[in-house]
Order: structure tokens, then sequence, then C-alpha cells
């Protein structure tokens, strides 16, 4: 056996198969073929390249040796499959060590991606088995409901579903309502000047949110040299007293997903608004803007995705013309 290889108890007995570690950025096609043939197999609208795939590894992978803390399987020296695991802290619960796994469809239903999810727990424990005792330690995951293979392992595994996200679609974008700003309040274009102080409202409205970490300079960092960084489309709502931001959504377009799937979507994401400024129709209102520019911009059809366990999110979002299109879940169990 050589030095990458890696022996999983109880494997299935197929002819050809084998476990490995990482080996670098000769893996990213093929982590990219895995990841492709997946996402046509379970819905789930992707556009990755090998250049994305290799930023991603080479700059923001949190927690995470991918030397140590990855599985690749193969048939006959072919990659067939991978799962990835890494960990973080959420204030409200605990430490969270999560995980990725993506296997090509053909190799599906044969224990393969079964033994992967256990050698990734084991994994993930070992690490916890190094962090302080002090604090709850929960595995998670996650599953589209469109993955019913994914969703059958986990809940056979112990794995609880504990939190469910919507994307919702806004199918046309006529009849925009004109909705007018609370009095006291205007909308700005969004200039370098002005990214600190939108970032430090985006990082204050989410603390009410399921899951909420406080944000980092890395963070930051990241989110300024994000491809779908397009403050030209932002809705930005300023108060005229304090001049702090009010209220904001951060509207992006993902051409390259939008050519992929033949179609002129824009994405109303980043919605937040200030405590002060709840409850008054602002969020509506900024909501509006957004998809007038989207629309101004060619766009057909809109997009977001909130957490259902926030009824009146929901609610405000199908009164905007978004409707529920796809339901993906959070499981967890305990370390």
């Amino acid at each position: 056996m050589s030095d990458d290889q890696i022996a999983v108890a109880n494997a299935p007995a197929i002819s050809g198969l084998s476990f490995r570690r990482f080996r670098g950025e000769s893996d990213y096609p093929h982590i990219l073929a895995v990841i492709t043939a997946s996402a046509g197999a379970d819905k789930i609208e992707r556009t990755d390249t090998v250049e994305g795939i290799a930023n991603n590894y080479n700059n923001h992978l949190t927690n995470c040796d991918p030397y140590q803390d990855m599985i690749f399987a193969e048939i006959a020296g072919a990659v067939i499959g991978y799962s990835r695991g890494w960990w973080w802290d959420e204030p409200a619960t605990g430490r969270i060590y999560e995980f990725v796994g993506f296997l090509a469809p053909t190799w599906r239903r044969q224990g393969i991606g079964r033994v992967m999810l256990w050698w990734i727990e084991n994994r993930l424990r070992d690490i916890a088995a190094t962090h302080p005792t002090d604090q709850a330690k929960f595995f998670q995951a996650s599953a589209s409901q469109f993955q019913e293979g994914t969703t059958l392992m986990l809940e056979r595994a112990d794995y609880q579903p504990i939190r469910h996200f919507y994307q919702m679609v806004r199918s046309s974008l006529d009849d925009i309502p004109d909705l007018p700003l609370p009095e006291g309040l205007e909308v700005r274009p969004a200039l370098p000047e002005h990214y600190r102080p939108i970032w430090a409202s985006v990082d204050d409205t989410s603390q009410d949110e399921w899951g909420y970490t406080k944000s980092t300079e890395e963070d930051y960092q990241a989110w300024l040299t994000n491809p779908l960084f397009q403050p030209h489309l932002w809705q930005i709502a300023w108060d005229l007293a304090t001049q702090r931001v009010a209220g904001h959504v951060l509207t992006f377009i993902d051409q390259a997903q939008n050519e992929k799937f033949n179609r002129k979507r824009g994405y109303t994401e980043g919605i937040g608004v200030d405590r002060a400024w709840r409850r008054r129709g602002l969020a509506r209102a900024l909501i509006a803007r957004s998809l007038q520019a989207q629309k101004a911009e060619g766009m057909s059809e809109s997009a977001l995705t909130p957490d259902s366990e926030n009824l009146g999110a929901t609610r405000l979002y199908e009164s905007c013309g978004f409707r529920v299109v796809r339901r993906d879940t959070i499981y967890r169990k305990p370390v």
C-alpha cells in the first residue's frame, strides 16, 4: 500500500475499489468531475471550475488540512467520490464538525458512501478529542430534498434534521410595485468608502439569524474579493438623522450560472434591516428596488434563500412574489 492509501474498515467488496488521501492540485479536476456529476443527479445548480476550486483550497479553507481531512474513493485508479471535513464554532450551540461528500451516481447505493461517512466521522472525532471538553460538539451535514440517498444514509446514521432552508423564486419581474421608503431615509449608491459600514450592518442585522457567528477581518476581505461582489446593484438605505445604514439588499447576478442554465436570473440576497427601522415597510421597499435593478440589467426572474423557521421572512418574500421551489435540510448528531 502506497503512503497515501487509506485502509477503510468494512468497505464493500467491489472490484478495483480503493481509498486514498488528497494529492494536491492534481486532484482539482477530479473534484470538479465528481461535483459536476453529482450536481446533475441531485438537481443542484452549480457552476464550479478548476480555477474556483483551486482558489477555495488555496485561500479559503478554515480549520481543514485537506491532506489529512479528506478521503477519495477510486475504482481502478479513477476518482469516483470524495469527502472533506472541517470544524468551526457556533457560539449559541458549541463546536460544529461539518463535512461534505460527493459520489458519482453510477456508484451510489453500493455501500461506498456509507464507509466514507464512517471514515470522515472518525477523522473528525479524532480532531474533536484534541479540543477542550467544556463545550457541546456536533457533526453536521446537509442534504436537499432531491438527495434521497444522502438523506436516508444520514438518518440511518442517527442524524436528526435541525433546520430547513428554502429556495424561493419570483418567476417574473413584471408588476414590481413602486414602494416608498419610510420618511427619514434615502437610498444611495454603494461607494468604496461605504463598504465597511455596510459590512458592519450586515453583521449586526444577522445576529438574530440561526447559526450566527461574528464576522472576522478575513471574512470581510473574502467578501470584497468574491466574484459576486456587485455593489452597483445593491440597495442601501441610509438614516438621514444618524448617517448610519438602516437597511440593505446585496443584489447580485451570477452570469456564469445564467449561461449554464440558459436563463436570466438575479438574486435578491443579503437582506437586512436595522432594529430601529423594522416593521415599517423598509424591507419590502428595498426588495422592490432590488427587483427593478435586476430587471434593468435584463433579468427576467429572481431568487433568494430564507430560513424556513423565519416565518415572518418567508411571508414577506411571498408578499413580494417569491414562491418556494426547493427545501434543503441541515442534519446534526452529537460527536
